[in-house]
């Protein structure tokens, strides 16, 4: 789904013009008449759908102040740009006071609103991934911060919250990457545990001489290199959740002290005398086949049926395809602003492949290829051949995986889903140019010098732009049309280039 930006203002005429900015960046423009209905808007079921406001200053009723001072108690975290004809100190000290993110004075410029709505998305995106970060570590992660809306993570939700209520062992299981300990995170932020320790523990990554020290502790001198006493995560984690991932990776000498610590509620540090008593609760995860593993003798069938009291299976991506746009969409803005690139969407083409692509590493290849494309991204929309990899296995975009110089410009609709604005990729701008060129200035720009080498492409690119600027006569919105590259583009290519511009 597109991002919501709420649009309000008491003057009809205001509200075209700012609808048609929006709607030009590829976003959903919703409006509403003064203060009062934005009020009702966002306290309403709809509201949730709201990214970001548009807010004019100077209504009748409920003014632009009055909103942002009953909507900061209840949307702290939503992103509010003030409208405003009066741009003294003051105001904007008191706009800023009362919570609004940016402010714009009329009337508007579209490239300044451009600047602004994408800079306030994109600073929002990465204030709730540090929120989600934060409760993740302080233990109250919940299944509303999870993205997960598809049919197939219904039952996992709803057994996890259902798991929550108790301290009931739960083993989690599914492939490799598809969030098993964001689930664990989520039960632990439902229970009453919540804000107490969430201690993980990677079966598979401890070698096999440290599985027990690390596990139940040690005291100090139990062994060579014991300098000192060591609690172990049992230990760490009472009165909180242990995590016990990859548990089919244990040891079966391990195991068997698994299963005593289990069911005495008590650990044996190596070398102590006596045990330790620990509080836990316990949830574990596997991406195997542990009843296999429990036929074939390399699970201990008694520990099993210890782990397995509530099981939870997690599908893999490729059974809930209607959470890829989202997941997609999520680590755009965040990789996007973490790494400083303008990339604020995804074509409608890429979008379709990824959606078609099996994913056998699941949410966590989902993260990587998105963030391989992001660095490779030279515009501000991902396209087909910025996922060389995945185009080339997914039937009807192997030819788009490594694009050619020659290559047509394609026709592009925005991708259905968050912040996704589309504007043609630099490399196919370049090539609607070079038609333009050929079309319009076939005698006026040399692709050569005076030495008989071909010119840099800027150099061509800024002269033509310089003709196309001339020939219709400083017309930005209609050279942008006859170059078939966005307006913002445009300018942007203009400031790069030192170019002045004198629209008539």
């Amino acid at each position: 789904m597109t991002q919501s930006i709420l649009i309000v203002d008491d003057d009809p005429a205001q509200r075209r013009i700012l609808e048609e900015v929006v709607n030009r960046d590829g976003y959903r423009a919703v409006s509403v008449d003064g203060g009062e209905a934005a009020l009702a808007r966002l306290e309403g079921p709809a509201g949730a759908e709201i990214s970001l406001v548009i807010l004019d200053l100077v209504m009748p009723g409920v003014d632009g102040m009055e909103v942002l001072k009953r909507l900061q108690p209840t949307r702290p975290n939503l992103p509010v740009i003030v409208l405003t004809a009066h741009g003294g100190i003051e105001t904007v000290v008191n706009v800023m006071r009362e919570g609004a993110t940016d402010f714009v004075i009329k009337p508007v410029s579209p490239e300044r609103l451009h600047v602004s709505m994408r800079n306030a998305l994109k600073v929002n995106a990465l204030t709730g991934e540090i929120s989600r970060l934060q409760k993740k570590q302080s233990g109250h992660l919940t299944f509303s911060d999870l993205i997960a809306r598809s049919p197939g993570m219904e039952q996992v939700i709803r057994l996890g919250k259902r798991a929550a209520q108790s301290n009931i062992p739960i083993l989690i299981d599914g492939e490799s990457g598809v969030g098993k300990e964001m689930i664990a995170s989520a039960i632990q932020g439902e229970s009453d545990r919540a804000g107490k320790p969430f201690v993980t523990v990677n079966c598979g990554a401890i070698p096999e001489n440290l599985v027990e020290s690390i596990l139940f502790g040690h005291e100090k001198g139990a062994f060579t290199g014991a300098s000192d006493k060591h609690a172990g995560k049992f230990q760490e984690a009472s009165g909180g959740t242990l995590f016990l991932d990859e548990i089919g990776e244990l040891p079966l000498d391990m195991q068997v002290k698994l299963l005593r610590a289990l069911q005495q509620g008590e650990v044996d540090p190596v070398g102590s005398k006596k045990p330790v008593k620990v509080d836990i609760r316990l949830i574990s995860a596997t991406n195997r086949d542990l009843l296999q593993m429990v036929k074939e003798g390399r699970f201990r069938e008694d520990l099993y049926y210890r782990l397995n009291v509530f099981p939870i299976h997690v599908p893999p991506l490729r059974s809930r395809r209607e959470d890829i746009p989202e997941l997609v969409a999520h680590f755009i803005r965040r990789l996007a602003a973490e790494e400083g690139k303008p990339v604020v969407g995804i074509s409608r083409d890429a979008l379709s492949m990824l959606c078609a692509f099996d994913w056998p590493g699941n949410v966590r290849q989902v993260e990587n290829t998105v963030f391989r494309a992001i660095v490779l991204c030279d515009g501000d929309m991902l396209d087909v051949s910025d996922f060389p990899q995945i185009a080339s296995l997914v039937e009807g975009y192997a030819g788009a995986a490594m694009p050619t110089a020659a290559a047509a410009p394609r026709q592009m609709a925005p991708a259905p889903f968050p912040a996704e604005r589309y504007e043609a990729p630099a490399r196919e701008q370049r090539n609607t140019l070079a038609e333009f060129a050929r079309s319009n200035f076939s005698d006026g720009i040399a692709v050569t010098d005076a030495a008989g080498n071909v010119r840099k492409l800027e150099d061509i690119e800024a002269e033509m732009i310089r003709l196309a600027i001339e020939k219709y006569k400083g017309h930005m919105t209609e050279v942008a049309r006859r170059l078939g590259i966005g307006r913002s583009t445009l300018y942007r290519k203009v400031r790069d280039l030192g170019l002045e511009v004198r629209e008539e």
